[in-house]
């Protein structure tokens, strides 16, 4: 099993930023990918990106490229979503997951055994 526990939602402005953590306990050498999905009001939820657990190599949605940045921190088992130049359109519950996905997996929800509880995000003035 892994728990997975996200912080660091907020409101933020348009054009903003925010870094929201996922800290992961238990079994974490049962995952070899962690990845962002969220979920806004009336929605599915839906990728953000991902990460591989070793390489560090990096997925992200076309919506959110070149906006959104993950990394992780082996050491104390995290992985970090920084989100910069917020719109309104990003307003959601962000949750992070882990898994072993394979490539063709790894931005699909199927792709994720462990969910966290979700973080809010919304963006307004």
């Amino acid at each position: 099993q892994v728990q997975l526990v996200e912080s660091g939602g907020g409101l933020v402005q348009p054009g903003g930023s925010l870094r929201l953590s996922c800290a992961a306990s238990g079994s974490i050498s049962s995952i070899n990918a962690m990845g962002w999905f969220r979920q806004a009001p009336g929605a599915d939820r839906e990728f953000v990106g991902a990460i591989w657990w070793s390489r560090g190599s990096t997925y992200y949605a076309d919506s959110v490229r070149g906006r959104f940045f993950i990394s992780r921190d082996n050491s104390n088992s995290a992985v970090y979503l920084q989100i910069d130049v917020l719109k309104p359109e990003d307003t959601a519950v962000y949750y992070c997951a882990a898994g072993r996905p394979i490539t063709s997996t790894i931005m699909t929800m199927r792709g994720y055994t462990y969910w966290g509880q979700g973080t809010q995000v919304t963006v307004s003035s």
